[in-house]
Parts: C-alpha cells; structure tokens; sequence
C-alpha cells in the first residue's frame, strides 16, 4: 500500500510585517532622540577614549585634552597661575578665562606690553594644523560697575574692545579670520554674584568677573 506524501506547511511570511513594523519604529525614535539631544563634545570626547581604552585595549586621540594639556604647559612656562588665566570646558570645549586686571589696564582696552607675548604662544598654540578646526571665540566681560569715558560710554563697548583686541592679536600671530569671532557682554554674563543680599559691591568677586573668555570649540 502506498504511502501518501507528506504536505510540506507552507511558511507564511506575515513575520515581515512586523518585523518591518519595529525596525520603522526603531528608526523613527533613534532621529527623534536624536533631533532633540545635543551632543557634548567634552564628555563625549571622554566616553570615546574610555571605551576605547577599556574595551579596544587602545587609545584614541582626544583633541580637546590634548589641546588643554598643551595650554597648560604653556601657561606654565609663562608663569601665568590659574587667577591670571584660567583653563575650564563648558557643554562646547573649552574655556580660558583670562583676569581683565592682568591683561588690561582699567577702563582700557589696550593690552599690557608683557602680556602680548603671552598672547603670542597661544595662538600658536591653537594655528597648530592638528587644531585647524576648531572655531575661537572670544568674550569680553566687566563687572557692574559702570564705566564712563570718551572711548567707552558704557560697559557694552568695554568689554566689545576688549574681545576686539584679542581677536586682532590671534590674526596678527596667523590664526585665519574665519575661525575667530568676538563678542561684548558687559555685567550680563557674571561668574559669580557682583553683590551682596543688601546690594553691597564684593571687590573680590567683581575682580573675578571682569574677563575676556576664549572658547574653543569643534566646527
């Protein structure tokens, strides 16, 4: 007696929908996360280097650190302590702030004979190829005081000046225009209260206050 064949089950393919179903919603919720993130490149800098470090056994170049390594160094050999110029990052890059009262007279924007070199071996620092693409940008800063002379009316052009004069040295020592911009915040950007509850001045924290801050920041 013959033996029927056995009917193979025909496989069905409705899976694909599905499946095609996720992968849509997988991809839509990575651009909206995406789309509404912003990337730190400091942190994220850290977290490429660690990972790489602990799972690829190698290291990664990590341009921010680095960069800030060599200012330090720099900033060492010039004998400039952290109150005079000071290296700190923000959700950018980095950030140096440079003390107003070290750099410029009161109430001037011209800056000091002594610190011009200074100046000078930063910028060579950051017209290094290997920074060519990092983006310079300068702030001015002073404290609430208000200041009143032929050349500034206000603290507005003050501190407009003073991140002019950087701006104009860092092109002199050969960093590109193109990389560079200046601003003047007067007292709107404090780094830490300029008074007291009573409305008292604070000489020390006014001091702090009074900065030209140069951010640096990937392109």
């Amino acid at each position: 007696m013959a033996i029927p064949p056995v009917k193979k089950p025909v496989e069905s393919e409705d899976w694909l929908m599905s499946y095609a179903d996720m992968i849509t919603l997988l991809m839509s919720f990575c651009v909206l996360i995406i789309s509404m993130s912003h990337i730190d490149p400091v942190k994220y800098e850290q977290v490429q280097g660690g990972m790489a470090k602990d799972i690829g056994k190698r290291d990664t170049a990590q341009p921010l650190q680095q960069l800030k390594t060599e200012m330090g160094q720099v900033l060492k050999g010039l004998k400039l302590d952290e109150n005079q110029v000071s290296i700190g990052s923000d959700q950018h890059g980095l950030v140096l702030d440079f003390d107003a009262g070290t750099f410029f007279d009161p109430a001037s924007a011209r800056i000091k004979e002594d610190m011009g070199p200074a100046l000078a071996q930063m910028a060579q620092t950051l017209n290094s190829p290997k920074y060519s693409a990092f983006q310079v940008e300068v702030q001015g800063h002073t404290d609430d005081v208000p200041v009143a002379t032929p050349a500034f009316p206000s603290n507005w052009e003050l501190s407009a000046a003073r991140a002019t004069t950087v701006v104009r040295l860092f092109i002199q020592d050969g960093i590109t225009p193109t990389r560079l911009a200046a601003e003047g915040f007067a007292d709107t950007r404090p780094k830490v209260s300029n008074r007291d509850v009573n409305g008292n001045p604070l000489p020390i924290n006014q001091s702090i206050n009074r900065r030209v801050s140069v951010h640096i920041y990937p392109r």
